[in-house]
């Protein structure tokens, strides 16, 4: 039996695209926020390995995805190199910014991360064994940018200007942030990959802030260079690229990449979409997920729109960014099964 998921990553067109949701393990649902409680707070969850699978599977049993994506946050891979990582309750990640050459110096190298990130592969483990076997197991990692920006202000900023104004005004230093970043990035997923991670997805959240030049330096790059030496090492394993909020420079982008799926987000139509990428191969995305707190009719019609116009090529149904706290369990249910329904 081949997976759905591994049918689209393959090419196939399907009937009904599978289906899964970024973030779908997460606070929208009470038996994740109860099992976080126990956990006692988000860093202590990413690291207890049976609590993480078991938030993943959560999902799983009660929707029935076609995927499962680790649990995990991008931010533990510059932990695992020796930033200083908490989360501010309502606020979100803070990490100890870097900003000169001796605070670089201070990381570790990408072959000393393994052993903080141990029990995150452990988890990979677990959910290998534990997931129905109908179901795909996702790994992923953040792309060098975008963990770069937090490294650099020590969180998300609106237009993440700290990473836009080091890499003007050091760019020796900023490029060797990315470098390391891409060796780290390349070490960690090839380590979800031997436990057993059946797909990888590379999340760059803020590629859209990156014009020209830069986007093609420090979006594309280490894109490219990161898939490069996975598909070197393990050539059966697909990659999802997301370069979010990239407008035009989506298209393309999956090719030279070397990726086998776009991941889309919700600023472009599906429509635009199916025209200008879905015949480099498969596409994933891209319902808007506010769709997900207010659900009713245009929940439906949305989903159907997307479903349609994407269906002459392989396609993921999936959120156009993750589910928000406040989405209704509820919604997602009707969103199945309206793909699951729909003709």
């Amino acid at each position: 039996m081949t997976k759905k998921i591994l049918k689209a990553l393959a090419g196939e067109k399907q009937e009904v695209p599978p289906i899964w949701m970024m973030r779908q393990a997460g606070r929208y649902l009470p038996e994740y926020r109860e099992t976080r409680a126990q956990a006692g707070d988000f860093l202590s969850l990413c690291y207890n390995s049976e609590l993480a699978a078991e938030v993943t599977l959560q999902p799983i049993r009660r929707y029935g995805f076609d995927a499962s994506i680790l649990f995990a946050d991008i931010l533990l891979l510059p932990q695992a190199l020796g930033a200083d990582l908490w989360f501010v309750t309502g606020e979100g990640p803070r990490l100890s910014t870097l900003q000169t050459q001796l605070d670089f110096e201070n990381l570790r190298t990408p072959s000393e991360i393994n052993e903080t990130l141990a029990p995150v592969y452990e988890t990979v483990k677990i959910l290998s064994q534990e997931l129905p076997k109908e179901t795909t197991l996702i790994g992923f990692a953040g792309a060098p940018w975008t963990v770069a920006t937090y490294m650099v202000a020590g969180r998300g900023t609106p237009d993440q200007a700290p990473a836009h104004l080091l890499k003007d005004e050091n760019p020796e230093l900023f490029d060797n942030l990315i470098n390391l970043l891409v060796e780290g990035t390349i070490e960690y997923l090839s380590h979800q990959i031997n436990a057993g991670a059946e797909v990888i997805k590379i999340f760059d959240s803020w590629a859209g802030s990156l014009k020209g030049h830069d986007f093609d330096k420090y979006a594309l790059e280490p894109c490219k260079k990161i898939i490069a030496a996975l598909k070197t090492k393990y050539p059966e394993t697909p990659i999802i690229a997301f370069p979010r909020q990239a407008g035009d420079r989506y298209i393309g982008f999956a090719k030279k990449a070397g990726a086998d799926c776009l991941a889309i987000d919700d600023s472009v139509s599906a429509e635009w979409i199916a025209q200008n990428v879905q015949d480099d191969g498969c596409v994933q995305g891209n319902l808007a997920s506010s769709h997900m707190v207010s659900g009713g009719t245009e929940l439906i019609k949305e989903t159907k729109k997307i479903v349609k116009a994407l269906s002459n090529g392989p396609h993921i149904f999936n959120l156009g960014h993750g589910i928000t706290p406040d989405a209704d369990p509820d919604n997602v249910q009707i969103m199945i099964d309206t793909i699951r329904n729909v003709n």
